[in-house]
C-alpha cells in the first residue's frame, strides 16, 4: 500500500492509498476533488473508497464530486455522523475493520474534536513495517484537536486509545501544525531535551517548506503535552495531578496560545 500526500487549502492534508497491483485507491478526507482527481490520473488508478474521520467540510468537500467521478466508490464514515457526510454508505463503530489493499484497518471511536470522530489504524503485517494511522484532527504532530463537541474526559479517553499502539506507527494526521505545537509545547515542557530537539529539527524542516507529517508514535509520546497528561512537568504546568483535569488545563492553555 503506497501513500501519498497531498497538500490543500491552507494547512490541510488528504492522504491517497494506492495499490499499484490493482490500480485502485482509498482517500482518507478529501477536502477538495481536484487534487485526488489530478493524482489519480497520474497513478492510472481508480479510487474505490473514500475514509471520512469526521465531517467538518475541511475533511469531506470532496466527496460528492469524488463519487460523481467514480460512481463506484465506498464512502464510510463514523456510526454517529450519519446524515453529516455527504455521500456516506457505511456507518463504522468501535472495533469495526475495513480493508484496502488487502490490508485490514482497525475502526477506533475517538470523539473530543467532535462526537462522532473516529480514526483508522493498519497494523504491520511483518517485522519492520510500520503500522499507519490516519487519525484526522483528534491527534495532530505536537498537538491534538480543539474541543469543540466532545468534553475533555473523552478526549483523554481517546487519546489513551491511540497512546496504546505501537512507538512504530506512523501518524498520517490532516494538519500542518506541528511547528505551532511544539512552541506551544514549549511553554509547559521547558526542560524536556527530546521536545529542545524535535522543535529544532522542524523550525529547520519548515524553513525549508518541508512537511513533518507523517510523525511517529514514539516520539510523540515523548514530546507531545497531549499525550503526557501522566507526566510531572505537564501536572506541574496545569497545577492539577488529576488526567482529565490535566489534560483540560492544558487544552486551554493551548486554545489562548
Amino acid at each position: 500500500m503506497e501513500i501519498y500526500r497531498l497538500p490543500v487549502l491552507s494547512d490541510n492534508y488528504i492522504f491517497l492509498l494506492h495499490d499499484p497491483t490493482t490500480k485502485t485507491a482509498a482517500v482518507v478526507d478529501p477536502a477538495e476533488a481536484v487534487p485526488v482527481l489530478e493524482k489519480l490520473t497520474a497513478l492510472d488508478a481508480t479510487l474505490t473508497a473514500i475514509f471520512n474521520t469526521h465531517h467538518h467540510g475541511d475533511h469531506v468537500g470532496g466527496n460528492r464530486l469524488l463519487v460523481q467521478r467514480f460512481p463506484g466508490t465506498t464512502v464510510y464514515g463514523g456510526a454517529e455522523d450519519r446524515g453529516r457526510i455527504p455521500g456516506q454508505q457505511v456507518y463504522l463503530s468501535e472495533g469495526d475493520t475495513v480493508t484496502f489493499a488487502e490490508r485490514e484497518a482497525r475502526v477506533y471511536f475517538v470523539p473530543g474534536h467532535t462526537r462522532a470522530h473516529i480514526a483508522y489504524y493498519f497494523p504491520p503485517r511483518r517485522e519492520a513495517e510500520w503500522g499507519e494511522l490516519f487519525c484526522g484532527d483528534t491527534l495532530f504532530a505536537g498537538g491534538c484537536g480543539r474541543l469543540f463537541e466532545g468534553t475533555p474526559q473523552q478526549m483523554v479517553a481517546s487519546l489513551s486509545k491511540l497512546r496504546s499502539l505501537p512507538d512504530t506507527t506512523r501518524i498520517w494526521c490532516a494538519h500542518e501544525y506541528t511547528l505551532n505545537n511544539l512552541k506551544f509545547a514549549m511553554t509547559v515542557d521547558a526542560d524536556n531535551t527530546v521536545l529542545k530537539n524535535r522543535l529544532t529539527q522542524v523550525q529547520t524542516a519548515r524553513m525549508r517548506h518541508e512537511a513533518t507529517i507523517p510523525s511517529e508514535l514514539g516520539i510523540e509520546k515523548a514530546t507531545n503535552p497531549f499525550l503526557r497528561w501522566d507526566v510531572t512537568a505537564i501536572q506541574a504546568a496545569a497545577g492539577s495531578t488529576d488526567p482529565v483535569r490535566a489534560f483540560a488545563r492544558v487544552r486551554g492553555m493551548k486554545d489562548q496560545f
